[in-house]
């Protein structure tokens, strides 16, 4: 069971029948003690510090959400929410009946409900109301029903499945071994074997390698940072084994999939330009094959840096001009 108090989501089911509090904060322009005193006047010591966290807490989910000014979220579930282009870009291949396991503020569950009718399952009595919040914002409530149960109470295998399982179950920081994971390493083997397809969200630290044998593992980085691994099971996994995908800051999407032994590049001196490959390809094992397709060789076996003697466009590498090559000796460089 959650260890959370009923004072807890009394508190946010306040909050939201006085969403007024939040505009006064948005237009305060002193200091955040007269601000607290002037709040104190009207609402309670708990509801003003609820109330302040969550404001500065919207702030910092801009960078993840679009609508994060009206969302709902506590510390732990904006850390853990899917940025909302890469959330999107894992729905556009669901449809029909979705379970989301784990829903937790209701990130994904948002994007999913564009393409499906969804069911999300929360432990936390106050996520699971925070979900139904947010999709309120989004517009999305009418696709949406929300279950506050373990999902090992949840019978029913109809449809497809995304979850996330917490990376934070003893909240002492990130855990990287699946096996750590809540649910862990065997609970998440069986519920692919029990739904017809879906998808598993993973860290892309993650120890995901051979572990669900069948399965596409696709590596999605955001703005040049790799945000996740997901592994997709059933009728949504792809036929390439490995899948590397990188989002733009524009909402560009490319795609790159195969098999780290597909291709083998060769070394080669140093052209006229370097490149820096996206982690999503590093972390995926498809480097060589990226490279291949864009005609570029490695500096070196064990490093990632590639290189070229023309021009090379490529959504997958950050190119640089080498103006002088330096011998690799730091009294020298400095």
């Amino acid at each position: 069971m959650s260890s959370e108090s009923p004072t807890e989501l009394d508190c946010f089911q306040q909050l939201y029948q006085h969403s007024e509090i939040f505009e006064i904060i948005r237009e305060h322009s002193g200091s955040e003690f007269h601000l607290q005193k002037q709040l104190r006047k009207n609402y309670s010591d708990e509801m003003v510090r609820a109330a302040l966290t969550l404001s500065e807490l919207r702030k910092r989910g801009r960078s993840k959400f679009t609508r994060a000014d009206q969302m709902w979220f506590d510390r732990k579930s904006l850390e853990q929410a899917t940025p909302e282009p890469v959330s999107q870009h894992k729905a556009n291949r669901f449809s029909g009946t979705v379970y989301d396991f784990c829903c937790g503020m209701g990130g994904d569950l948002i994007a999913l409900a564009e393409h499906a009718t969804v069911m999300g399952v929360e432990i936390s009595p106050v996520l699971c109301q925070f979900a139904a919040w947010n999709s309120e914002v989004y517009g999305v409530s009418g696709s949406v029903s929300l279950l506050n149960q373990r999902l090992e109470d949840i019978q029913d295998r109809q449809g497809r499945l995304h979850i996330d399982p917490d990376r934070r179950p003893d909240s002492g920081g990130k855990v990287i071994r699946i096996e750590d994971y809540l649910p862990g390493l065997e609970t998440l083997q069986e519920l692919i074997s029990q739904f017809q397809g879906g998808a598993i969200k993973l860290s892309p630290a993650s120890n995901f390698a051979g572990k669900f044998p069948g399965s596409e593992t696709e590596l999605i980085s955001l703005s040049g940072e790799c945000k996740e691994a997901t592994i997709w099971f059933g009728d949504l996994a792809g036929e390439h084994e490995f899948r590397a995908t990188a989002i733009s800051k524009t909402g560009q999407i490319d795609s790159i999939a195969g098999h780290p032994m597909d291709a083998y590049v060769e070394l080669a001196d140093p052209g006229s330009y370097i490149y820096d490959p996206d982690p999503a390809v590093v972390r995926s094992g498809l480097l060589d094959v990226a490279a291949a397709q864009a005609g570029l060789s490695r500096l070196d076996p064990e490093e990632e840096y590639l290189t070229s003697a023309e021009v090379v466009e490529s959504p997958f590498f950050r190119r640089f001009r080498i103006l002088e090559e330096l011998p690799n000796n730091d009294r020298e460089i400095r």
